[in-house]
């Protein structure tokens, strides 16, 4: 577990900084949709489902959940492939609902702009999205994110859902990857 340590290079956003402001977008989230009888969380799989679980316990307005598996990356996630693939789709009929997309983090845009195409198309009551990390300097399609956990630099990030090669995905905190080390 600890084998992270020999490529990290720092810890980006700590434990208790994301529990944080974790619990004030459930507390946003709360009062936006205070009103509504039928909020559904949609998490992106697999790296927005630690965000997922912690946010959906910090919304206290009745909601359910729904999981999409999008692929746009290739290996090592830092270069969007550019194709877009649905690997699962909803298994919930949206039509009427208020929906949040509930993703890990945000980079060139490109996918989600391709999911809120798609998921517009089923005639949702409203689509918004709420992101735990942007990485707003790499944007190359401008989509409207309701909800952002934390602005971030271009940096290789992992944890707390966010995997490197497919593991760490479990670790507390954000961290930052020392390509250097991690290259090598």
């Amino acid at each position: 577990m600890e084998n992270y340590k020999k490529f990290m290079k720092e810890v980006l956003i700590d434990k208790n900084r994301l529990q944080n402001r974790v619990a004030e977008l459930g507390i946003a989230i709360s009062n936006d949709y205070r009103d509504s009888n039928d909020l559904l969380l949609i998490c992106i799989l697999r790296g927005a489902i630690i965000f997922l679980s912690d946010l959906s316990r910090q919304i206290t307005v009745p909601h359910t959940m729904d999981f999409m598996a999008i692929s746009s990356y290739g290996s090592g996630s830092r270069n969007s492939s550019g194709v877009v693939r649905i690997n699962m789709d909803l298994t919930t009929n949206i039509y009427g609902k208020d929906v949040l997309i509930v993703e890990d983090i945000i980079d060139s845009g490109n996918t989600l702009a391709y999911v809120l195409e798609l998921l517009s198309t089923r005639k949702p009551k409203s689509l918004h999205i709420c992101t735990l990390l942007d990485k707003f300097e790499r944007r190359e399609i401008d989509i409207p994110v309701r909800y952002t956990g934390f602005k971030i630099p271009n940096k290789f990030v992992f944890g707390y859902g966010l995997d490197l090669d497919e593991i760490y995905r479990n670790l507390p905190f954000i961290g930052v990857v020392d390509l250097e080390k991690y290259e090598n």
